[in-house]
C-alpha cells in the first residue's frame, strides 16, 4: 500500500528533496533499459497511483501526465542494447538510474530506490525492496520509466515491424521468439540475451 511513510522518515532526517528512482526493461530480449527519477510534492496526491506492474497501458499513461504535472521535477535515462552486451544488463541499470537522478532540476538530495542494489548514486540513499507498492515517490518512477520505455518499443515496431515490438515491448514471447526463428535478430536486440534461445535453437539465424 502507498503511504509517505519512507519519504517522511527522511525528511525527519534532514532531507528536504527526495526523489523515487525505478527501472523499466531489464528483463526484454532486444531494446534499451529506462529509469526514471521522480520528485513529487510531499503528501501529494495522485489518483490511481500504484506500481506500474499492477496499472493497465491506459491508466499509466493517464498516470505519466499526472505524474508530469505535478511533479517538481523528473527525469528519464535511457541505456541502450550496445551498452546493455557490453557491460551486462546490472551495470546498464545502475548508469540509468544515476543518469535520471543526475538529470533532475532541481537536484535530489536523497534517493529512494527500488530494490535491493544500488551503485554509483551520489547523493545519500536507501534501496527500498518493493519500493514500488510503498513509496509513491517510487511508484511515480515506475511509470515513467514503463511509459517511455513502451512509447520507444511502439516507434521501434514502425523501424521494424517483423518483430511485434508493440505487443511484448522486446520480451520474450512466443511471437517473438517465432520472429526470431524466422528473421533472426536485428539492430535492437540484446545479443548476450540470446545465447539460452540459441542454445534451444541452434538453427536459428545469428
Amino acid at each position: 500500500m502507498l503511504d509517505w511513510t519512507i519519504e517522511s522518515a527522511a525528511r525527519d532526517t534532514g532531507y528536504g528533496w527526495i526523489c523515487g528512482v525505478d527501472e523499466a526493461g531489464r528483463g526484454p530480449l532486444a531494446g534499451p533499459v529506462c529509469a526514471a527519477a521522480v520528485i513529487l510534492p510531499f503528501g501529494c496526491t495522485i489518483d490511481g497511483l500504484d506500481d506500474s506492474k499492477k496499472l493497465s497501458e491506459k491508466k499509466r499513461e493517464a498516470l505519466y501526465d499526472a505524474i508530469c504535472a505535478q511533479a517538481l521535477a523528473y527525469s528519464v535515462a535511457l541505456v541502450d542494447n550496445q551498452t546493455i552486451d557490453r557491460i551486462n544488463i546490472l551495470e546498464a541499470t545502475f548508469q540509468a538510474m544515476r543518469q535520471a537522478v543526475q538529470g533532475l532540476s532541481p537536484a535530489a538530495d536523497y534517493a529512494l530506490v527500488d530494490g535491493n542494489r544500488s551503485k554509483g548514486l551520489d547523493i545519500a540513499h536507501a534501496c527500498i525492496i518493493g519500493g514500488d507498492g510503498k513509496s509513491p515517490s517510487i511508484a511515480a518512477a515506475s511509470i515513467l520509466a514503463k511509459v517511455t520505455r513502451d512509447r520507444l518499443m511502439r516507434e521501434y515496431d514502425k523501424q521494424y515491424p517483423a518483430y511485434g515490438f508493440a505487443g511484448h515491448k522486446g520480451y520474450g514471447t512466443k511471437a517473438h521468439h517465432a520472429a526470431l526463428l524466422a528473421h533472426g535478430p536485428c539492430p535492437l536486440h540484446r545479443r548476450s540475451f540470446l545465447q539460452k534461445f540459441y542454445e534451444r535453437h541452434p538453427e536459428a539465424r545469428r
